[in-house]
């Protein structure tokens, strides 16, 4: 039996996509076929052209990129600070240091070829928006991958190359090809597109929705009663079977 596929597409630095990724693993952790379930980790870049390092706060990059006062982002940092805590989440925003993600993403890429991509994904992110660590700095890159396995020599030989550059920027192409222009999104089955970091009992749903019609019965001689069969408590069989 084929496996439910779901590619997620996400950044590194979004705060809705860390949410979403906990609102969809609560959904995932109620969902009875879980375990044929495959979840692939599709890269997406928020700003291509950010820096590789950043000066000044958060609150201040996000007012000079919305044009918006300091108090007006610091206000959308705590909402989304004060969403985080219900999902067991302990943004620390003021600590983040923000800067480009390409790299991040190939490393997630190199990961996914040892089936460790899930564990750098939630790794990085615990990164960024919880222990401060830089996210494009090749040395903190190094020493984050090692933490869940990775060959440092292997993580160093990518970063100093270009390798996995196209299959970032392959899922971007196909993030515009489907019209993917905010994150986090879900694709289920290559089917169906969930939007945003959705309640957990929405993702639940649309599991269970999209299970229910990639895996439902087809009926072969449907309504025929010359092979034996039980129905509502009572068993037809055929007349004139001889043992």
């Amino acid at each position: 039996m084929q496996p439910m596929q779901i590619e997620i597409w996400s950044d590194i630095v979004c705060p809705w996509c860390y949410i979403g990724k906990r609102r969809f693993e609560a959904a995932l952790a109620q969902f009875a076929h879980r375990d044929q379930v495959k979840i692939v980790w599709r890269s997406f870049e928020l700003d291509p052209d950010a820096p590789r390092a950043t000066d000044g706060s958060l609150n201040d990059m996000l007012a000079k990129k919305f044009g918006i006062s300091p108090a007006r982002a610091a206000a959308m940092n705590a909402h989304v600070t004060g969403l985080a805590v219900e999902e067991g989440l302990d943004y620390r925003l003021d600590q983040a240091k923000h800067g480009n993600t390409f790299d991040a993403h190939r490393l997630i890429h190199l990961a996914e070829t040892h089936e460790l991509q899930a564990a750098a994904k939630e790794r990085l992110m615990a990164a960024y928006f919880t222990e401060g660590r830089s996210i494009s700095d090749a040395d903190s890159l190094v020493s984050l991958g090692v933490e869940i396995g990775l060959p440092a020599d292997e993580i160093r030989a990518t970063l100093e190359s270009d390798a996995y550059a196209d299959a970032v920027r392959a899922d971007e192409r196909r993030a515009q090809m489907l019209g993917i222009t905010g994150v986090p999104f879900f694709v289920f089955d290559g089917k169906y597109g969930v939007s945003g970091a959705q309640p957990s009992a929405t993702f639940l749903d649309v599991l269970e929705q999209v299970w229910a019609e990639g895996h439902s019965l087809t009926l072969v001689n449907a309504g025929t009663t010359e092979a034996g069969f039980c129905e509502d408590g009572s068993c037809v069989v055929e007349a004139d079977r001889t043992v």
